[in-house]
């Protein structure tokens, strides 16, 4: 996103979190970032891992964040929750403040093998902190669709989980543009507007909002 000096941005997640804690505030001009592209960033740096163990003795600690972001959800028409690949405290925060969650799975073995842990844990947040949470689907990345690997990892999603959970027919490609956009300092659809992941991820988008409208249309149909 552009923003490279990460450990002297004055105000990051780990702030507000802590804030939180305290029971402060902090007036959201003070820690949104405004980038070109009309996207807003909250940003984070190292900061945020000291925070697992700060939230082990906070109270209601799996509601950090969403006491956080609580007050910006009416200015957003989306809020995505970038989590690290783990299933510590931070990312229970995340999944307890989201409405959706969407799986990103590398087309690796090992990747896709994670995939029953991480529904677990998406199972004991719905029962016991968020029963609103959904999963939105699994999206398959770094893909090389030349290789027998990432079909294999696609067939193995495909067998496991396409019955229960839904898999997007979008898959991102791995491409070396995408690395060189982010160290460049720009989005890849600024580096690189008419590559293959710069449409791979249109596509996606269009996807997941494609979808969104169908459930809101049968949610309606069966109000009525």
């Amino acid at each position: 996103m552009g923003w490279y000096d990460q450990d002297n941005i004055p105000v990051t997640i780990a702030t507000l979190m802590e804030y939180s804690m305290l029971d402060k505030t902090l007036d959201n001009k003070d820690y949104i970032l405004h980038h070109k592209e009309n996207v807003d960033l909250i940003p984070s740096n190292l900061d945020l891992s000291s925070m697992e163990m700060n939230l082990v003795n906070a109270m209601s600690r799996e509601y950090t964040m969403k006491n956080c972001l609580q007050d910006l959800r009416n200015d957003y028409d989306y809020i995505l929750i970038d989590c690290q690949p783990s299933l510590g405290m931070i990312t229970i925060n995340a999944l307890a403040s989201a409405d959706k969650v969407i799986i990103p799975v590398q087309s690796q073995f090992l990747a896709a093998k994670g995939m029953s842990q991480l529904l677990r844990t998406v199972s004991k947040v719905r029962k016991q902190i968020n029963p609103d949470l959904k999963i939105g689907g699994v999206l398959l990345t770094l893909v090389e669709s030349r290789t027998n690997l990432s079909k294999a990892t696609n067939q193995q999603l495909q067998e496991n989980y396409g019955s229960v959970i839904k898999i997007f027919d979008t898959q991102i490609p791995r491409a070396t543009k995408v690395a060189e956009s982010t160290a460049s300092g720009k989005s890849i659809f600024d580096y690189d507007k008419s590559g293959k992941v710069s449409e791979a991820y249109s596509s996606f988008a269009k996807e997941v909002l494609k979808d969104e409208q169908e459930r809101n249309k049968n949610a309606t149909a069966k109000v009525r």
